[in-house]
């Protein structure tokens, strides 16, 4: 039923993650699936905050959520399935969107908290997904 699927992680927030990561698993397993584990490094948005950073701190960001990707996937997913490894940049919505797109999955798994006041307000990342995905999306409380 589905060949690729696309588990978005929180990486700041891994305690909420396990539900998701077990659904993704399960489902991965169940059907022979290729797991796609992204995780997103958020932008500066405007360009005069990147200027109170270093000129190489991005690289560097980008490469801690490399390798804590890596380290979360040793830890999370099972030894014996095939995991491809992707750090977004930008927007969460739009990368996993757009990762979703590129890898041509028919399954998005995220985790989602409790919504706050806020959230019905801004709209959170896991909304704008469900409301925009070309794909089935699973949405796992934690």
């Amino acid at each position: 039923m589905y060949k690729d699927i696309l588990l978005a992680v929180d990486l700041a927030h891994e305690n909420t993650q396990s539900n998701a990561v077990a659904s993704a698993v399960a489902f991965a397993q169940q059907f022979d699936a290729r797991l796609h584990l992204i995780t997103v490094v958020p932008d500066f948005g405007m360009s005069i905050v990147g200027g109170f950073f270093p000129p190489d701190y991005e690289k560097k960001v980008l490469e801690k959520a490399k390798n804590d990707l890596h380290s979360f996937s040793g830890k999370a997913i099972p030894e014996g399935l095939a995991v491809q490894h992707i750090v977004g940049h930008g927007a969460a919505y739009r990368e996993i969107l757009r990762y979703a797109e590129e890898t041509k999955c028919d399954l998005i798994v995220m985790a989602s908290h409790r919504p706050e006041v806020s959230d019905h307000l801004i709209g959170p990342n896991t909304m704008k997904v469900v409301g925009h995905a070309n794909c089935s999306v699973l949405v796992v409380r934690s």
